[in-house]
């Protein structure tokens, strides 16, 4: 099969999605598929760069999120490559430019789209004029408009899947979580991290994601001064970069504990499994989550996570081997020190095993293309549905004369 995926996001850029994306790719192509990429440009790539299966069309940064990138010409384009790749299949992964010229390509292909629904955009409205232009009805809206005519949509997990049944949408959907590729994980090795950090000899709680405010890291710093009260030597090791990062600096520096706030900055996607395993302890206090994959990436790393009590993360952390979640601050300051003061605990290796072979890279790939299969009949149903009428219609006696 051949397959276009439509996306605003991807590496060089660090995000969820873009993780998210390549891990399917790779799925894909190991099923022996064929995947193209169809995306933004990214300053951090040079327009000589060689990128196998990779299009880029020309983009700028995205208002409120300047990180991110917007295509804004390539329509007719895009059209004139899926057409020479021959496509079977559109996935789109974003509502906005790429996502809308996958779906132009799409309807002049005459093949089906699939859309996967990321972002939980409710929670993220305050980023425009402060949540004062747009509200949950805008969002309700504006999902229902870019779903018109898709075939499908996967969502990552109950929550998203919910919040699109709210908005009314009636399409086919299935709840797919995204999965992790297990083998960069088993394949990682110490390449001495802590030690290049300085951290080898003391306990780490390890944040790694966007440092974004939505991502509450400033939660975890504000509970800090408690955790150092039972773990003296105890440090927070924020991985990642992005516009909250100098606020958490600045609180770190007020409470007095700037030297157990560390900050590494962006890292090499590649390197991230070591950046997991140089923690103790993955901390998480956001709210926001859909799929929350660095929960699940931090779980491969062989590392217990506690995070902020949702309907997800309650039915990813359903067992102490695996991980806890929290309500208060006190809450998360205890499940983190009991974690650092008694490592050996909660160490039954089988709950994280079989919760791992559930989220697999390999059933995640699987549960895609059985959608596609499902999409792809469903659309061709209604073309030749289409046809058949258009056919009875052409052979009615004119009325006219």
């Amino acid at each position: 099969m051949n397959i276009g995926i439509f996306t605003d996001s991807y590496f060089p850029q660090v995000s969820g999605v873009a993780t998210s994306i390549k891990t399917l790719k790779d799925d894909l192509e190991r099923k022996g598929h064929v995947v193209y990429i169809f995306t933004t440009t990214d300053p951090h790539v040079p327009e000589s760069a060689v990128e196998p299966n990779i299009f880029r069309f020309t983009s700028v940064p995205f208002v409120s999120f300047t990180d991110r990138r917007i295509a804004v010409r390539g329509l007719f384009h895009a059209y004139q490559v899926a057409k020479e790749l021959k496509l079977d299949l559109v996935h789109t992964q974003t509502e906005f430019s790429m996502g809308y010229i996958g779906k132009f390509v799409a309807r002049e292909l005459k093949i089906p789209v699939v859309h996967t629904y990321h972002t939980m955009y409710e929670d993220y409205l305050h980023y425009v004029m402060n949540g004062h232009l747009l509200r949950p009805y805008h969002v309700k809206q504006f999902m229902r408009a870019f779903l018109y005519h898709v075939s499908g949509v996967v969502t990552p997990s109950e929550r998203a899947h919910d919040s699109l049944e709210a908005y009314g949408i009636k399409i086919p959907m299935a709840i797919i979580p995204t999965g992790v590729d297990l083998t960069q994980f088993r394949s990682a090795k110490d390449t001495g991290v802590r030690e290049r950090l300085g951290l080898s000899q003391v306990p780490v709680l390890l944040s790694l994601s966007r440092v974004a405010y939505e991502k509450r890291i400033d939660k975890i710093v504000a509970a800090m001064p408690d955790i150092l009260k039972q773990v003296p030597n105890a440090v927070l090791l924020v991985v990642g970069d992005g516009p909250a990062r100098e606020d958490l600096a600045q609180q770190a520096e007020s409470l007095g504990i700037a030297d157990h706030v560390r900050f590494t900055g962006e890292v090499d996607h590649d390197a991230v499994p070591d950046y997991y395993r140089a923690g103790d302890v993955f901390v998480s206090a956001s709210d926001s989550e859909s799929q929350g994959l660095t929960y699940i990436e931090a779980m491969a790393a062989g590392r217990k996570v506690v995070a902020w009590a949702g309907e997800y993360t309650q039915t990813l952390l359903d067992d102490p081997a695996i991980g806890t979640t929290f309500s208060t601050t006190p809450e998360m300051v205890h499940q983190v020190c009991g974690y650092l003061t008694h490592p050996q605990a909660f160490s039954d290796p089988a709950p994280r095993a079989a919760k791992l072979q559930a989220i697999s890279a390999d059933l995640f790939g699987d549960r895609v293309l059985t959608f596609y299969d499902a999409a792809i009949a469903r659309y061709q149903q209604t073309l030749s549905a289409s046809d058949d009428k258009a056919a009875v219609e052409s052979e009615r006696p004119s009325l006219k004369g």
